[in-house]
């Protein structure tokens, strides 16, 4: 069968493990989907939303570089447990979780990734009818209704044919838009102010706290539930270095370039930094000479399709992970809808993208945060593969629901959102309620929107695993493998043998 062939065959492999026969690639190989997955010219408008927190650029520059590469790392280390698991990432977080205890974070994954392909596919709709209005074109609802139906089969069908053919459509987006992206910077870069960049005033360290989890939450967080999706299908004997080095470099290399040319544009231009709250992508046309406006459209939208390919291969996995019994290739079209209706929703009936979007990543980057910290410290315990039967049986060595697990995620977001505001909609005005009690000043304070709750979350998710999981995780190691079982990763198995 050659390769093309194999690329356009629909991926059969769901929620189970990678069997041996199947494996394949090199650590390097994971640079294309994760640069394809993150180059979108989002990442310029990310400099506005960040010095709208009201710090200075060097204060921005430095939170967001943190911010990108701390959260990526977070998927590197989550994307080692695929190498060595071969199971996606929420099978492999059973082992933490328990196999029935699993479904809880995986709804709150596949709410996140839903979200999140939903939000690119938007933003792809709007950017296009912006460039067709700056060419002088009709830009109305009929190019948007066009856009949505285009930029919704590329995705959708990214995410029902499956694996190698988003490996190898990543590497071409990866390309294009890098090779774009660098023009774009060029033909642009004559906008940067160096006067106004130099009076922009410094924030204090409420200010600079919350643009860092800003960051984290718009970055990494975003994909630490889908990180060994698209490492489990490397070999037993690929290098874990290699993993965590070649998903965080790849990941954060298209982000940092694009966030710091997009804080030195919009701190150059108050007004340019407005338009931008209300149409990310689009906004970053009306700087540009016209015959670049249909590269730039092209740009943006395989940005940022290949994001939302990504979320919604992910999305489905996840799905079947709540338990829903389909196969893969279903659950992804069942998201490819619901992404849709949402797209319809954000195009043609929001006021505005910003505000529902800081209030989505924000809200939902709490009990993430916590799970995240939660299967770090799991991961980071373990000193063998898992239990390939026992991912799948809960009467196994992980347990039906693991308590301990199921507590921190509850404690972690119950603590974590009383120390978030989300004043972007009314119906998350609730949240916020513990920064009275904390002495951080009530939701009118300095602290309020420093939205110190998702790191709350995450140090009560990995400390509480770290200090009261480590007697669980050697007692499942200890156990002995059932007939017809086998560990994920016949090198551990080789050396308990």
């Amino acid at each position: 069968m050659s390769d093309q062939t194999t690329a356009l065959s629909v991926e059969r492999n769901g929620i189970n493990s990678i069997d041996q026969s199947e494996h394949k690639g090199h650590p390097r190989d994971l640079f294309w989907p994760w640069f394809a997955a993150n180059v979108s010219v989002l990442g310029v408008s990310y400099g506005s939303f960040l010095l709208g927190f009201g710090i200075s650029l060097w204060q921005a520059t430095l939170v967001g570089l943190t911010g990108i590469v701390v959260s990526f790392l977070f998927c590197g280390f989550i994307a080692l447990a695929g190498k060595r698991g071969h199971a996606p990432t929420m099978t492999l977080s059973r082992a933490a979780f328990g196999v029935t205890g699993n479904r809880v974070p995986s709804a709150i994954s596949w709410l996140l990734t839903v979200g999140w392909e939903t939000v690119l596919a938007s933003l792809a709709v709007l950017a296009t009818a912006t460039v067709f209005r700056e060419l002088g074109w009709e830009g109305g609802d009929l190019t948007k209704v066009v856009a949505l139906i285009v930029v919704a089969a590329l995705i959708v069908a990214g995410g029902i044919i499956g694996f190698d053919f988003i490996m190898k459509l990543q590497m071409w987006i990866t390309i294009v838009t890098g090779v774009l992206t660098v023009v774009y910077i060029v033909l642009t870069f004559g906008q940067i102010d160096g006067a106004t960049l130099a009076a922009i005033p410094a924030g204090g360290a409420p200010q600079v706290i919350g643009a860092l989890v800003f960051m984290m939450t718009g970055f990494g967080l975003g994909w630490v539930n889908a990180a060994a999706d698209y490492s489990r299908y490397l070999p037993r004997t690929a290098s874990s270095a290699g993993v965590v080095g070649w998903t965080t470099f790849g990941a954060s290399l298209a982000p940092i370039i694009l966030l710091v040319f997009g804080l030195l544009l919009a701190g150059s231009s108050p007004e340019l930094s407005a338009a931008i709250a209300l149409d990310p992508i689009g906004a970053l046309t009306t700087i540009l000479p016209v015959w670049f406006l249909i590269p730039f459209a092209l740009t943006a939208v395989l940005g940022l399709v290949g994001g939302a390919v990504l979320d919604i291969y992910s999305s489905g996995l996840a799905l079947l992970s709540t338990g829903l019994r389909v196969p893969r290739f279903v659950a992804a079209g069942i998201d490819g809808v619901l992404m849709v209706l949402g797209a319809i929703y954000v195009v043609f009936f929001a006021a505005d993208f910003l505000g529902p979007f800081q209030g989505f990543l924000i809200t939902l980057g709490v009990p993430v945060a916590a799970w995240c910290g939660i299967f770090m410290a799991d991961v980071l315990m373990r000193r063998t593969g898992y239990s390939a039967k026992d991912l799948f049986d809960p009467a196994g060595r992980y347990g039906n629901v693991r308590v301990l697990a199921i507590v921190l995620i509850a404690l972690g977001s119950v603590i974590g959102w009383g120390m978030v505001t989300n004043g972007f909609a009314e119906w998350l005005a609730w949240q916020g309620y513990l920064l009275e009690p904390f002495g951080l000043g009530g939701k009118e304070g300095d602290w309020a929107f420093a939205n110190l709750g998702v790191l709350v979350a995450l140090v009560i998710g990995f400390g509480g695993t770290w200090l009261f999981g480590r007697g669980t995780v050697r007692r499942q190691e200890a156990l002995p493998l059932a007939d017809g079982d086998h560990l994920t990763d016949e090198l551990d198995a080789a050396a308990r043998a």
